[in-house]
């Protein structure tokens, strides 16, 4: 007999379908979609893990990695997986949660959900997580549903009562913390009851500027704009602002939608889309520059937007960089009248939101905060902060972006940061006159300012806005806000998703 413990593939779904129903023989309508199971392997393949006896698939293992924190004890499993999108996965994360256990019967003598437990604990101190914790089900509950759940556990740990999953569970060294209600309202023989169970990892080593340190600190750049003499005289003002938010301690600079449009000025005698092309041939630099500020400096920077130049057509992208070196680029998807008369740019085409270690944030460009289906898309996926980098070029133009941005704070649960740049541009065609104040919105309950304004600078001054928020908060709001709105969606009417 060979036994063998792998990460689970695509190619396993038949077999797993199989080995499911026979390990939930009563349950047998509820089998994991291929779909779920492409998601996870993709998302997280180290954390689905599988066994195979003499080639045949025996047992599976199901995880994610979650900010606990942001879902605390006292959540279901609709919750925990994002309503089953897997959204709430995050590699900056400090738990691996449990999603799925389950052993074919006809293999249970080899012990072999002990095995997967082992290849999570050694996952877990691997990624240096802070537990393993998940809903466990209790399933003999329901010849004993005359016990309370509390009384039902204290007999099972007890060893009075015999349930297969619990009594694995605490053998296995998890400790139960709390009951969970209808945590899985399809788990009939459970009452839909669920044991908060917890293995802690000793090795643990808190990581700085994760998610579990709630307050978050952003940065945001009220840009000049201003002639340069050359590039090295914009790479000192960029450097400038990054060193004074370095100074602060900011989690985060954000930079305004094509703030290094002054760069424009030597190629004025050309076309707008032509100058822009010839614009777009620098990006590449000032994204190496502006990452190696981003590690020196050590702080998290969305470099506004640049232009790019790719088999003959112009996008409008932001950057961001993280301070460990990684990079990741948002495509401006909404593109204005302006940008495509003058420029000829085209719209992106991919919306996700991006893991930093400070969790999940969002990303889009201007115009694109005016479309409510994009910013709600991207709190589907967990987005906590929205950042927006702007240029417009009149305070009605600005009004349009502040008033949508503060209403994306409101309905997804989440903070806004939103920076343009100020000041004139003569000498360079398209760009002589702008407007902007930068701002920092908030949802709108007890926990936040009355106005939903967390800060704001002051209109058409260059200057930096310095802001913290909490996320925390977000979370409160979310279970105990005076309304809580991204509960409330009529889901059975409506829903906004990806293609």
């Amino acid at each position: 007999m060979q036994i063998e413990t792998r990460t689970l593939t695509t190619q396993d779904y038949p077999e797993l379908v199989e080995t499911m129903k026979r390990a939930y023989p009563q349950m047998s309508e509820y089998v994991w979609s291929k779909k779920s199971i492409e998601k996870l392997t993709k998302i997280f393949p180290k954390g689905q893990i599988c066994i195979t006896v003499d080639g045949k698939l025996a047992a599976v293992a199901l995880s994610i990695i979650v900010n606990y924190d942001e879902f605390g004890d006292d959540h279901t499993y609709s919750d925990i997986t994002g309503n089953y999108t897997f959204n709430t996965h995050t590699s900056t994360g400090n738990v691996l949660y449990g999603i799925e256990v389950f052993v074919d019967p006809e293999y249970r003598e080899l012990r072999l959900g002990r095995r997967l437990y082992d290849a999570r604990k050694e996952l877990c101190e691997l990624l240096n997580l802070r537990s393993i914790i998940l809903g466990g089900r209790i399933p003999n509950y329901h010849k004993h549903s005359d016990l309370s759940p509390r009384e039902y556990i204290r007999r099972v740990r007890d060893k009075e009562i015999y349930d297969p999953v619990l009594s694995f569970q605490l053998s296995n060294n998890f400790l139960p913390i709390r009951v969970l209600k209808k945590y899985l309202p399809e788990d009939e023989s459970s009452k839909e009851n669920a044991v908060l169970l917890q293995w802690n990892n000793i090795y643990y080593s808190k990581k700085p500027n994760t998610m579990q340190d709630s307050i978050i600190r952003l940065g945001l750049v009220q840009w000049q704009m201003r002639h340069f003499k050359d590039i090295d005289a914009f790479y000192e003002q960029v450097e400038f602002f990054v060193d004074v938010m370095g100074d602060y301690k900011a989690d985060f600079v954000l930079f305004p939608e094509l703030f290094n449009t002054p760069l424009l000025a030597p190629f004025n005698k050309l076309s707008e889309r032509d100058s822009m092309i010839e614009l777009a041939k620098l990006t590449e630099e000032i994204k190496a520059k502006i990452s190696d500020l981003a590690i020196s400096y050590n702080v998290n920077i969305i470099s506004g937007s640049m232009p790019v130049f790719e088999n003959n057509d112009l996008y409008n992208i932001s950057y961001l960089m993280h301070r460990d070196g990684r990079m990741d680029e948002y495509r401006k998807i909404h593109i204005t009248p302006n940008e495509r008369k003058y420029y000829g740019m085209k719209g992106g085409n991919e919306i996700k939101v991006f893991d930093t270690d400070c969790g999940k944030i969002g990303l889009v460009i201007c115009y694109d905060v005016e479309f409510p289906e994009l910013p709600r898309i991207l709190a589907d996926q967990g987005m906590k902060i929205l950042f927006v980098p702007y240029l417009t070029d009149t305070q009605n133009a600005y009004m349009r972006v502040r008033h949508c941005a503060a209403a994306r704070a409101i309905e997804n649960e989440c903070y806004v940061a939103i920076a343009g740049c100020v000041g004139n541009l003569p000498g360079v065609n398209n760009m002589d006159i702008q407007f902007g104040q930068a701002a920092v919105f908030t949802p709108s309950d007890f926990a936040f300012p009355s106005n939903a304004v967390k800060g704001e600078a002051t209109p058409n001054t260059e200057m930096t806005l310095i802001v913290d928020v909490d996320l925390n908060l977000l979370k409160d709001l979310h279970h105990h806000g005076s309304v809580q709105v991204m509960k409330d969606r009529r889901r059975d009417l409506y829903e906004t998703y990806l293609k």
